[in-house]
């Protein structure tokens, strides 16, 4: 046995025990990981576009819905909704038209049970949805899938007392309404008034309806002041920024009938940047006088600009129910055509 383990030494035959492993150096691996990397690193850009796509497909038909649905109230009680419903009692908040659109919506029998004449904290109404009734309830269709802060805003308790929402109404250009003389803005909806379809001289392909904005928005309200011509420029509106500042009270009750909350004015374009410094942190804010049924004198006027998270366009709705994605670069006179019902421009909806 000793001779043959000699032997096979002699023939240049090792044991296997003795055979180099063959494997993966460190060098080759460093490459095999840094091609990894790449490939993730190319890929990683295409499947975030393809999320954001159907993201934005799926706001697009949220828009389709609420279009359908104000469609439908209009069939049926021959006017379009209000974009602020007045309410028995003075000084509360106006319903919004958004809520006034929701029981023609998949035929909603519990929606159908609100009381319009009475405010949405009315035990009449906040019974339907305890404890806090349905302003802090999450209506999925009024919530585009890429808004970050969909989330309630909570009560000092820390329970749910408000929802946010992502599409405005169309409530004009700058004056949204004056109560002294019943006057209200230009848009496709407006407080406290029953527009009928030959209200829109422009014709319904060619108003707009609803766009988009974001949740939180920082903004002023119930500013004293403001001019009664819309703001020439952005930068002008820091200077009116006064009282009733909120880094984040904008847009965040849907059921609240007031511009601050659900509209939009086509003062600026679609993403325009209105920049105002506070406390050191630049915001892109909005702005208003005194809010829609504050008081019966004085007049509310508006600068609310359409913003969304789907980079530089935003998804709009026309009052024919059809929907389009506008990017900020439009043309301003042309963006206050299409929210005007009643100056009969031509303009060519993009």
């Amino acid at each position: 046995m000793l001779f043959a383990r000699v032997s096979r030494f002699q023939k240049g035959i090792r044991p296997r025990s003795l055979r180099p492993l063959h494997g993966f150096t460190l060098v080759e691996l460093l490459v095999v990981i840094a091609i990894v990397a790449t490939l993730i690193g190319m890929l990683l850009p295409a499947v975030q576009s393809a999320r954001e796509a159907a993201r934005r497909s799926a706001c697009q038909n949220n828009l389709r819905q609420l279009g359908l649905a104000t469609l439908n109230h209009e069939n049926a009680k021959k006017h379009f909704p209000p974009s602020a419903i007045a309410v028995t009692e003075a000084g509360k908040a106006p319903w919004s038209g958004q809520a006034a659109m929701l029981p023609f919506m998949e035929g909603d029998n519990l929606f159908r049970r609100i009381d319009f004449t009475k405010p949405y904290n009315d035990p009449v109404n906040k019974d339907l949805w305890p404890p806090k009734g349905v302003a802090a309830m999450r209506i999925d269709a009024l919530v585009c899938p890429s808004e970050p802060n969909a989330r309630p805003v909570p009560d000092t308790d820390g329970l749910p007392k408000h929802y946010p929402l992502n599409y405005g109404l169309n409530t004009g250009e700058y004056l949204v309404y004056d109560p002294a003389t019943k006057a209200t803005g230009s848009g496709g909806f407006a407080p406290f008034s029953k527009l009928r379809a030959a209200s829109y001289a422009d014709g319904l392909s060619k108003t707009l309806a609803m766009a988009e904005v974001k949740a939180y928005t920082p903004r002023c309200q119930d500013v004293t002041g403001l001019p009664a011509a819309a703001f020439a420029s952005p930068t002008e509106v820091t200077a009116a920024m006064t009282n009733g500042w909120s880094v984040d009270g904008g847009h965040t009750e849907w059921v609240c009938g007031r511009t601050l909350h659900i509209g939009f004015t086509t003062t600026f374009t679609p993403g325009t940047r209105v920049p105002h410094v506070a406390g050191g942190t630049t915001y892109d804010v909005d702005i208003s006088s005194s809010r829609e049924g504050v008081d019966t004198t004085s007049a509310t006027r508006a600068a609310v600009t359409s913003r969304s998270h789907h980079g530089d366009l935003v998804n709009a709705s026309f009052l024919d129910g059809s929907v389009r994605s506008i990017t900020s670069d439009i043309d301003l006179t042309v963006w206050r055509g299409l929210g005007s019902r009643a100056g009969g421009e031509t303009v060519s909806a993009p």
